[in-house]
């Protein structure tokens, strides 16, 4: 993939205007006071052939107290507090298998990996929790799903779900609540960020090649999917761009990173055409947390740095949790 975005410097220094609508703190006010029970969750212990970790099925209300899954992996053998990490999965991936995510867990971190509503079956090792609420006509994929209004919208009901996922980690007893971190890639990492715009207390917010941010800029800059999903929904509900973008700015991660008060690592690929640097930097530029590093890839795409990021992330939360 060719460089198609911005250069290095104009990346570094872009700082756009992006629509927020005023009603954004209202709605997700109302959204999460209305939207979001506080059920206990249940951890279940999993038989698993695995012996330096604890593996816990979870089961926790997300949005409406509809019933979302979570793997809960613990290092064995220590009782706590622990210092945790929430990880939002990328699109079309679930939970998986507990086995594709040992890192945190052998590095000493409660870990709480959260399936995706709906999704799971595009790769990975699947997922297990339904979205229960249907949607109007919609492009095939989970971006247009509810897109005619911020209250039906798919993306209202997943950030939900992330909001509660941090709260179900930080109520079990060998978790530290305020070691707490959020993380994810792709569209993991637009959930991480949107969580740590909507909630308080995080250690940190580890962001990698973060998708559903800037969507006014996205939409039309690549043509891949997940975001040209929308240009094919546009294409065929002509006229509807106005609605469908005031949908997209209750949702977008630069808003979110404008309310972030914890510090934030980011990652970006320069040759990205899934989640174009331009995006990730607009969202990191306006990230009000403070301290906000961004480690770039040069010549990746959308894979990033993959475990080299890891290592990275692994070395910047020990140094603050």
């Amino acid at each position: 993939m060719a460089r198609f975005d911005l250069s290095p410097a104009e990346l570094r220094g872009y700082r756009p205007e992006v629509p927020e609508p005023d009603d954004f703190d209202a709605f997700w006010k109302a959204t999460l006071a209305d939207h979001c029970p506080s059920e206990a969750p249940v951890f279940t212990r999993e038989p698993s052939r695995l012996r330096l970790v604890e593996v816990w099925d979870v089961s926790f209300a997300g949005f409406d107290g509809h019933p979302v899954k979570a793997w809960l992996l613990l290092p064995a053998g220590d009782d706590g507090p622990l210092p945790a990490v929430v990880e939002f999965v990328g699109y079309g991936g679930g939970r998986g298998l507990p086995q594709e995510r040992l890192a945190w867990a052998t590095a000493g971190y409660a870990h709480l990996v959260m399936d995706t509503r709906g999704q799971g079956s595009g790769w990975g090792g699947g997922g297990d929790t339904p979205d229960p609420v249907g949607s109007g006509p919609a492009t095939p994929g989970y971006l247009t799903r509810g897109i005619d209004d911020p209250e039906t919208y798919y993306y209202r009901r997943v950030f939900t779900d992330g909001v509660r996922a941090l709260e179900t980690l930080r109520s079990h007893p060998r978790v530290d609540g305020a070691r707490v971190a959020v993380t994810g890639a792709s569209q993991g990492g637009g959930i991480a960020i949107a969580v740590a715009g909507l909630t308080t207390g995080l250690a940190g917010a580890m962001p990698d090649v973060p998708f559903l941010c800037h969507f006014d800029r996205a939409v039309g800059l690549t043509d891949r999917d997940p975001y040209h999903e929308i240009v094919r929904y546009l294409s065929v509900h002509r006229g509807a761009d106005e609605r469908v973008f005031r949908t997209l700015s209750y949702f977008d991660g630069v808003n979110f990173a404008k309310r972030a008060s914890a510090p934030a690592l980011f990652s970006v690929a320069h040759l990205d055409p899934i989640c174009p640097p331009s995006t990730v930097f607009a969202a990191r530029n306006h990230w009000a947390g403070g301290e906000a590093e961004i480690v770039e890839y040069p010549f990746n795409e959308h894979e990033g740095g993959e475990a080299h990021q890891w290592a990275r992330q692994a070395e910047w939360l020990a140094a603050r949790t």
